[in-house]
């Protein structure tokens, strides 16, 4: 009971600090009042934390008669003075406020914090979204990559930089200091964005390793006993093999194109013998779709969809028959890459290239071809057995992909692949007889 009346009165201290802060008066103490709502803020817990950010949502929001009146004006005479209070008033009022909030010590981590609580709140209060977005809008302008710093993160680096690492690792985990270790030795390199006002909190950060050819496999690079490679001029790819975000509240701000880009430019600055960037992927959702029947009609070009690809799918899916099936049993059954036939080796490869060339501009296309194909990257081969680990087998029944990025044509890779066009090599072709 004690514990209800005192979260009542810090969502009352709250909501009250919010709206001195923008009021008029609060523009010139802004710092204090802005301590004082991120102080509230944080005593809060989770079911008032939810009305803190409904009350944000409702009372924050555009005055939608206004915004009305605005439009009509501008719509009747386009001039300067009706643009600039079109602009003004579909802004909600919220923005300003959080504008504010990021003035104070430690203002733009609460933002962010604010933000990870809301995302948690989404999929139950939609009515939220609009104040999401705000946020989202104001912290990719904060967060924006001319404001980060890119520093190689090695083993000198501060322990609780280390230690983050580790723990955010998302793609292939870290299996302790003796296998971070290994992951920053000469032959190895890892890079992380900073901001000004989180200096010894990485965002995202991506793994690298200097290799002389392009890796098929990925346990080779993530073996914690392999020997490191110490000869530079035996270094001819670099092989980016994980990307991880360290900060659920900047989801949907994008950096990780901006650091694979840069981190390309410093390696080949550093290695100018360095001629070939790639990454070594893994493939989530691909056995869901397989086992899903790969159906391909949710893409707008369906209906035009060429012959032989229909066909090629449908015989795959004939000798695979995992249509419906339950693909986790399948693997229950000793199912291994080493081991089944070369016309099931075969089919799920054909799939799979019809799955990334054909499947993913769609809704449910693959996420991680989205992001390197949409940063400018060229689909460039498909392995067999790239990853044998659990999960490797999961998703993806082992499968991997290299994506490479040739930095004289990124820019005109992203243009094409906004338009629709899936760039990708003669090897991939062939897989879907095109």
């Amino acid at each position: 009971m004690l514990e209800k009346i005192a979260q009542t009165r810090y969502l009352s201290r709250a909501n009250s600090a919010v709206r001195q802060l923008i009021s008029e008066r609060g523009e010139s103490n802004a710092v204090s009042m802005a301590l004082d709502v991120i102080s509230s803020y944080r005593k809060l817990n989770a079911d008032h934390r939810s009305k803190f950010f409904m009350m944000l949502a409702e009372q924050f929001n555009i005055d939608a008669e206004q915004l009305t009146k605005a439009a009509q004006s501008f719509a009747a005479d386009p001039n300067a003075r009706n643009y600039i209070r079109l602009q003004k008033i579909s802004e909600s009022p919220r923005q300003e406020l959080l504008r504010r909030l990021n003035r104070a010590p430690g203002g733009t981590a609460a933002v962010v914090e604010m933000r990870r609580d809301l995302l948690t709140l989404l999929n139950k209060k939609p009515e939220l979204m609009g104040l999401d977005y705000d946020m989202r809008h104001l912290l990719s302008s904060w967060f924006n990559p001319g404001f980060l710093k890119m520093h190689r993160v090695d083993w000198k680096s501060p322990a609780e930089i280390l230690e983050k690492i580790i723990a955010h690792e998302a793609v292939h985990a870290i299996d302790g200091w003796d296998d971070l270790r290994r992951r920053l030795q000469p032959d190895r390199r890892c890079f992380a964005f900073f901001h000004p006002q989180l200096p010894d909190e990485p965002l995202i950060f991506v793994e690298v390793a200097l290799l002389p050819e392009i890796p098929v496999a990925i346990m080779p690079l993530v073996d914690k006993k392999s020997i490191p490679v110490e000869q530079t001029n035996q270094f001819k790819v670099a092989a980016f093999y994980s990307i991880s975000n360290c900060e659920s509240g900047l989801r949907g701000v994008s950096m990780g194109n901006f650091l694979i880009k840069r981190v390309a430019e410093q390696l080949h600055a550093e290695f100018p013998g360095l001629k070939t960037f790639v990454t070594l992927s893994p493939i989530p959702g691909l056995m869901e779709w397989i086992t899903d029947g790969a159906h391909l009609g949710d893409l707008p070009s369906s209906d035009k969809m060429k012959p032989a690809i229909r066909k090629a799918r449908d015989e795959a899916l004939e000798l695979l028959k995992l249509n419906g099936a339950n693909w986790m049993d399948k693997l229950g059954k000793s199912w291994h890459p080493d081991q089944c036939s070369e016309d099931e080796k075969a089919a799920l490869i054909a799939l799979t290239a019809i799955y990334l060339t054909v499947v993913t501009p769609s809704r449910d296309g693959n996420p991680v071809a989205k992001f390197h194909l949409g940063n400018g990257a060229k689909l460039h081969q498909i392995n067999w057995a790239g990853d044998l680990s659990k999960n490797g087998l999961r998703q993806s029944g082992g499968l991997m992909v290299n994506y490479l990025y040739d930095l004289s044509s990124v820019e005109e890779n992203h243009e094409r692949f906004v338009n629709g066009d899936i760039i990708y090599s003669r090897s991939v072709g062939k897989l879907i007889k095109t």
